[in-house]
Formats: C-alpha cells, structure tokens, sequence
C-alpha cells in the first residue's frame, strides 16, 4: 500500500505531506510584528505565508507540531568565515543563515553541499584587494581566499571569477593600516562590474580615509562598523541614505570596554540616528567568539542604541527561504535580560511526516 492509499484510507488526501503548522506561544515577525498564541505554516521546512496566524486558523486536519516558546525568522550572522569556525555549532548555537566574507575555493565548495545539520550560507567567494594588500600577509587566509587585482582591466575578471563560484555580493579590502588599497580606478571597475551583474559590493575599510574612498566609489555595505577613526558627521550622515553596515562590534574587546569598541559603537549609534541601516555580524572566525547567537554583540547593539526589535530586524530577513528559529522559553524582550534569552535560540529542524513505510 502506498502513503497515498494509506492517506486515503484515514480521509486525509488532500492533505499536503510537504507542508507542517508550527503551534507556539508567540512570534515576532518583523518590524514590531508580535503575536500571541498562533501558528507558522511551513513547507519544506520554510517559512510557506506572510506571518503567523491566530491558531483556531490551521485548517482541520492539517499537521501541526507544538513547540511552545517564541518563534522568529530564521536568524542571521551576516559576517562569518566558513573555514575558521564549526558551522555545526553556529546551527546548534540558534543561526540558521551565514554570510560568508571571504574563504577559500575548497572551503566554499563544501558549503553547496546540501547538509542540514548546517546553517544556510551565502558567499562572497575571495577577498578582492590590491596586490600585496590585506589579507594577503595574514596566517589566516589560506591560499584562494583572497585574490589581488592588478588594474581596472583586470576589476571585470576578478568579479566573474567569484560569480563562478557562486558570489551573492562582491568583498574589497581597504585595509590602509595594514599596506597597499586599491586605487580609486580600481575600486570603481570592480564597483561597475559588480553592479553591472547584480551583485552589491561589501568593503573591509579599515585606516584613514578608507571610508570616504568606499562612500565615494559607490560601496553598498561595509563588513565591519568604521572603528579606526570617528566618521565625519556630514559623511555619515551620506552613507547613512545609501550603505548599510555589518555591526562586529564584539571583535573589539570580546566583552572588554576598549578605545576601539567606543569608537565603533559611537559611529553605529550616529549611523543608526541618521537611518542607516545594521545587520548583526560577528566576524566569526575572529578571536574567541561564540558560535551561535552571541550575547555580547546583541548586548553591544542594546548600548548602541537600538531596541530589541530593532535587533531582530537586523538578524532576519523575511525574505530569505531559511528555517525558522524558536526561543524556547520565550523571549524575554527586557533589553537587561534580552540578550541572554536570545542566545538560547533554536533552529527549527524539519520533522519528516510520520507515515507507514
């Protein structure tokens, strides 16, 4: 006898087998979105509707799975390297969805393996940066992780290089601290081929003026809060219409007051005042940072100024075809207490439906 005959036989054959209802205690679901008592429809172990509904709504007979707690999009690190860390553990920790800034071939190919005991990933391939530039000199970047443009000419073949393996964004290094940043002419053929595929561009800027050349040539998002220097509030203010930028505050100190992280989190919070728009990212991969959901960073952003749903914003996408996340207990939302009780985030796993063989 097959499922179907088997579905028949109980009067269930209209019934979708791909598709399940999440039963929870409440759900945020974007911008001040929250619910109580309801239910997420999920097909293929994805979020399948808009938002969650009342519970009393599941049609009759559907498959249901209770899990109580809080349920949330699936949450997102939106800057981690693939090939210094456990992505195992990253899923465990309550991630669902990585950016990946920057690894090696071999690294990224293991990505697009279909696993689901990892977080979804999305890639930006190799580093693109000035010959002899960052991170060419660090221990850290394995051979293919980074790839030097030698001129405007070659801008357009180091970009189709990193959509051959998959790039979702184009990354620079403009690491003027550490040596040589590509030159203006560079940076904006790299800039125009990117745009030219649909394919933003995020930039590393790190040193004096490494800001201004990233506004000035066009850059869309910057993988790390400026932390070097105190941005100019005009420029700011710029950049704030235009970029968005990937928080990291937690690299500066690792849960330690440092000169970098106040003047990191000062130009995040005049950023954020200006409406520019965070992403949570946590560098993963640098220095002694969870896996998972780190409570530092969200506790970082919390004394940047931005509230607890303004946090959930930027680690979700409700765009974005990943599992949904669950906060067992229930999320706290009191800014003192929220940052723990997100960390205790699950991702929701998919339960396949249980039928005779």
């Amino acid at each position: 006898m097959t499922k179907v005959d088997l579905l028949r036989e109980q009067g269930l054959e209209n019934m979708d087998i791909a598709e399940e209802w999440l039963l929870a205690d409440s759900a945020w679901w974007g911008g001040r979105s929250w619910f109580g008592r309801c239910a997420l429809r999920l097909r293929n172990g994805e979020p399948a509707g808009s938002a969650p509904v009342a519970a009393e709504d599941v049609p009759a007979g559907a498959r249901t799975r209770r899990l109580g707690g809080t349920v949330l999009p699936g949450l997102r690190d939106a800057h981690v390297h693939s090939g210094l860390v456990d992505l195992r553990s990253v899923r465990s920790g309550g991630i669902a969805e990585v950016h990946d800034l920057g690894s090696a071939p071999d690294v990224l190919a293991a990505l697009r393996v279909d696993d689901p005991t990892l977080p979804r990933a999305q890639v930006v391939g190799a580093f693109l940066t000035a010959p002899r530039g960052y991170p060419s000199d660090r221990s850290w970047a394995a051979a293919g992780s980074f790839r030097e443009v030698l001129s405007p000419l070659d801008a357009e073949a180091a970009v189709g290089e990193q959509q051959q393996v998959g790039a979702h964004a184009i990354k620079v290094a403009l690491n003027s601290d550490a040596g040589p940043v590509l030159r203006d002419s560079a940076l904006a053929a790299i800039v125009s081929a990117a745009h030219d595929a649909g394919l933003p561009v995020i930039a590393h800027v790190e040193g004096e003026g490494t800001m201004r050349q990233a506004y000035d040539k066009g850059i869309d998002r910057l993988a790390h809060t400026p932390w070097t220097e105190r941005v100019d509030e005009g420029l700011l203010a710029d950049a704030a219409q235009r970029m968005s930028w990937i928080s990291t505050l937690d690299i500066h100190g690792f849960g330690t007051d440092t000169p970098q992280l106040r003047t990191a989190t000062d130009n995040l919070r005049r950023f954020v005042e200006h409406g520019g728009t965070i992403h949570y990212g946590t560098d993963l991969g640098n220095g002694p940072l969870p896996p998972g959901v780190n409570p530092r960073e969200v506790t970082a952003l919390l004394a940047a100024g931005l509230t607890p749903d303004d946090v959930l914003t930027a680690m979700t996408d409700l765009r974005s075809p990943v599992p949904p996340c669950w906060v067992p207990g229930g999320l706290d939302r009191t800014p003192s207490r929220f940052a723990d009780s997100l960390s205790s985030a699950q991702v929701v796993d998919p339960v396949a439906p249980d039928l005779p063989a």
